[in-house]
């Protein structure tokens, strides 16, 4: 058995010696990318451990609301007033305290807005916005108006406003754990969200005179202040989100006695804003949604919403709504919605899953939105924890997709005929379901968006990805998929920032790839390849667990999932999460090796094949009509011994030999002999062309037309992260090896992952199109309508404007 073993020791190690003397050395030192993260992570301290968890001194400052709003529909305005109860649960006395208005972004000379840079191109010429980045914003009197800043007594507060940011001076500072209250009266001008691009606003339909407002960022609120960053007072610029705390809030919405308002938290008084019978709708919706077919009930029907939009409102109405726990909260009112709700089981606990959508949005909304919101409910309870707040909204408006804890404000609307496209259906599944996602992230695990937007967006679009495989096993889930980073991956260092950059500093027009696409795809690549679901999805759920209610750090969640699954992911987050380098691994050459049995009978018979091959060459081909006429062939006397001798003959003294040979080995050593003789053996030599290190998944492809798979962990590229070689023993004969078979880690040119190469065609276009060419191609539901019998009925129109 010895011997065996120093044979196949010896393949191994004249392959590294042979890629020793090639001279192919790393380019730095390959165990840096294997080195723990070190100084790249803050030092673990009381507030926060080594392991990811919170520590025995973490804290959290708390808000409170209680807020009086009024919706003015006639010149689109809100008028307020709240009182704030602060709780400072920190170790720090705090003279001043910082709250976030950020309606100021809407003004002119926001720093969101003179910041942007633009050009002119003489070729293509430039749009409005390219020449004037605010010019849409002038004359609007957007942003926060602020009237009055009180103390507990009714004493005027000093206050400075900053832009987007306002901090009141306190007469004495709020002692840790003390508490300061405060109210502030302010109003503003309700933006147009289609022409401001904004996260809230209106939107007008001009064929009915109506309008739907989806309000948020409505509110003076709190900055968070904690161990990491002190106060958070970072400007609002437009593209990093929210940091924010949690509270409990009581919201008193006054609008027309015509309008549905739906808000963070639970109705406190419907039989003071909805009718005796869509009340009873109400009730009847209670405990549906648990059985296949269960649909909404409509608590106000399309022809109620329809009847109100052709009426005028005689008086106002206030609706209350109450949220415990929550760090924000929106509403959205018109008299145009539709309102539908069921009442599901998730995780034991009954859920409202509603929806509010004006006639535009049907059929779409009408049969699938509050259905995703219970399915991403469930789904999500399932990998995290239990949705812990009583509702759950899907709201469509201006706004394409928006999160708020308990409201989502979704876009994808069919054509005005009612029909749409497969990809307006599959925006809607998408979006509805990663917006009531949101409620898990950053709603209760609530991370700092304002400077780490992957946080939340990379994390809920991974959870999204798999929900929408839950919902149909056919959606196209490319925000986790692999293969559909490439494009992004591909570009040059100029066009990418890592994962790990603050979310303002993110190039906006790979905004999408960095902060959604890679760090969802990297979580995948985790789950399916790196770490395996088992353990995966222990680790994730356990800083889910962890962090609910609280405000994680990167480096929580790095340090949480490694230490919940025991598997070392330092190299990884440096590559996805710090770096911007690719993953690019070609497969150079494969050498096949078959041990030698040392029977003569076996090794001259081989020995006779090959010299046979090496002589059937062209010449000998084409020579062998004239070998007659040689003078060996016609001249015995020219021949000898050995013109007859055949080398390949096996000799009685071969035998001898390799009887001697078997008589120096154990029964066991013979019978691995044996075996080995029909074992083959194949060097690959695999070069990491793109510098990211991941695993090497090589599939093999034998001449019986079966396969098999081999994998080798990232670590295989620890003392070589240029080029490596292993060693791969197989029963059957290899006739074609690729590397990463199953496009798994997003490697950028899958054609170099072939030996031997395969040739894929280049598709062309032989005749270029004509005519119509420009021409907008009916959608397939728009087709089937022209196509029908005209006594069949055709799809619902809309109603859209």
């Amino acid at each position: 058995m010895q011997k065996i073993i120093l044979l196949i020791v010896a393949l191994t190690t004249l392959a590294q010696t042979a890629s020793a003397q090639s001279g192919q050395v790393p380019t730095q030192n390959a165990n840096s990318r294997f080195e723990q993260l070190g100084s790249l992570l803050p030092t673990p301290n009381t507030f926060r451990t080594a392991s990811g968890a919170p520590g025995k001194d973490y804290f959290q400052n708390r808000a409170d609301y209680d807020i009086k709003v009024e919706l003015d529909d006639q010149k689109q305005r809100i008028i307020a007033s709240e009182t704030i109860t602060y709780l400072n649960n920190s170790t720090d006395a705090l003279r001043y305290i910082w709250l976030q208005l950020d309606q100021n972004l809407f003004r002119p000379d926001a720093d969101g807005n003179t910041a942007r840079t633009n050009s002119i191109n003489a070729e293509r010429g430039a749009s409005p916005a390219q020449l004037d980045p605010g010019a849409n914003l002038r004359g609007k009197n957007y942003g926060h108006s602020i009237t009055s800043i009180r103390d507990a007594a009714g004493k005027s507060l000093p206050y400075r406003i900053n832009q987007t940011m306002m901090r009141i001076d306190l007469p004495t500072p709020v002692q840790p754990g003390k508490s300061v209250t405060f109210s502030i009266d302010w109003n503003f001008t309700i933006v147009d969200a289609d022409a401001t691009n904004a996260r809230s606003g209106y939107e007008y339909f001009p064929k009915d005179g109506n309008y739907v407002y989806e309000m948020a960022q409505w509110f003076p609120r709190l900055c968070a202040y904690n161990d990491v960053t002190g106060w958070q007072n970072k400007q609002f610029l437009g593209q990093g989100e929210f940091t924010l705390i949690f509270g409990n809030y009581k919201v008193a919405i006054t609008a027309p006695n015509d309008h549905v308002v739906g808000a963070t938290g639970e109705l406190q008084n419907p039989a003071q804003v909805l009718t005796a019978t869509q009340i009873a709708r109400w009730n009847s919706a209670k405990g549906r949604g648990n059985k296949p077919g269960e649909n909404p009930i409509a608590i106000v029907t399309q022809a109620e919403a329809e009847a109100a939009e052709k009426g005028k409102p005689t008086g106002k109405k206030t609706w209350i709504y109450k949220a415990s726990n929550v760090r924000d909260f929106a509403f959205a009112s018109s008299r145009k919605f539709i309102w539908d709700a069921l009442q599901p089981t998730v995780e034991g606990k009954p859920v409202w899953a509603m929806s509010l959508y004006p006639k535009e949005a049907n059929p779409l909304w009408g049969q699938y939105s509050t259905r995703l919101v219970a399915h991403t409910l469930r789904s999500y309870s399932r990998r995290t924890f239990a949705y812990p707040y009583p509702v759950a909204y899907s709201v469509h408006g201006p706004v394409g997709g928006m999160e708020y804890p308990m409201m989502s404000f979704n876009g994808a609307r069919p054509e005005p005929d009612g029909t749409y496209s497969v990809n307006t259906k599959n925006f809607l599944i998408q979006v509805v379901i990663h917006e009531v996602g949101h409620n898990f992230f950053p709603m209760i695990v609530n991370s700092d968006e304002r400077q780490w937007s992957w946080m939340d967006e990379g994390l809920n679009s991974f959870l999204e990805g798999l929900a929408c495989l839950e919902w149909d096993p056919n959606f196209p889930a490319r925000g986790i998929e692999p293969q559909y980073i490439v494009p992004y991956m591909q570009l040059d260092a100029a066009s990418q920032v890592p994962i790990m950059s603050s979310s303002d500093n993110i190039l906006p027009n790979t905004f999408g790839p960095n902060a959604y696409s890679k760090p969802a795809t990297a979580l995948n690549i985790l789950r399916e390849t790196v770490m395996g679901r088992d353990l995966f999805d222990y680790a994730f759920k356990e800083y889910a667990r962890r962090w609910a209610f609280k405000s994680p750090e990167p480096a929580d969640f790095f340090r949480t999932l490694e230490d919940a699954s025991g598997v070392d992911l330092d190299w990884f987050w440096k590559g996805w999460f710090y770096g911007t380098e690719a993953v690019d691994q070609e497969l150079l050459d494969v050498d096949w090796f078959q041990p030698s049995s040392q029977n003569p009978e076996v090794a001259k018979a081989e020995a006779r094949t090959a010299a046979q091959r090496r002589l059937n060459t062209i010449s000998r081909q084409r020579d062998a009509a004239t070998k007659d006429q040689t003078v060996v062939a016609q001249d015995s006397t020219m021949t000898d011994f050995y013109n007859r001798y055949d080398p390949y003959a096996v000799t009685e003294a071969d035998k001898k030999r390799y009887q001697d040979y078997l008589a120096t080995l154990s029964e066991e050593e013979r019978k691995t002999l044996a075996s080995s003789s029909q074992t083959h053996y194949y060097t690959l030599s695999v070069k990491n062309k793109g510098g990211l290190p991941m695993p090497v998944i090589i599939r093999m492809q034998f001449e019986d037309g079966t396969d098999s798979v081999a994998r080798f962990p990232a670590e295989i590229w620890r003392f070589n992260d240029v080029s490596v070689k292993k060693v791969i023993a197989t029963s059957k004969k290899v006739t074609q090896w690729t590397l990463d078979p199953y496009r798994e880690i997003a490697d950028i040119h899958p054609e170099n992952n072939n030996f031997p190469v395969i040739a894929e065609p280049t598709r062309f276009q032989l005749f270029k199109q004509r005519g119509n060419a420009g021409t907008q191609t009916p959608n397939p539901m728009q087709q089937q309508r022209q196509n029908q019998p005209a006594n069949r009925p055709a799809v619902q129109g809309s109603g859209r404007n």
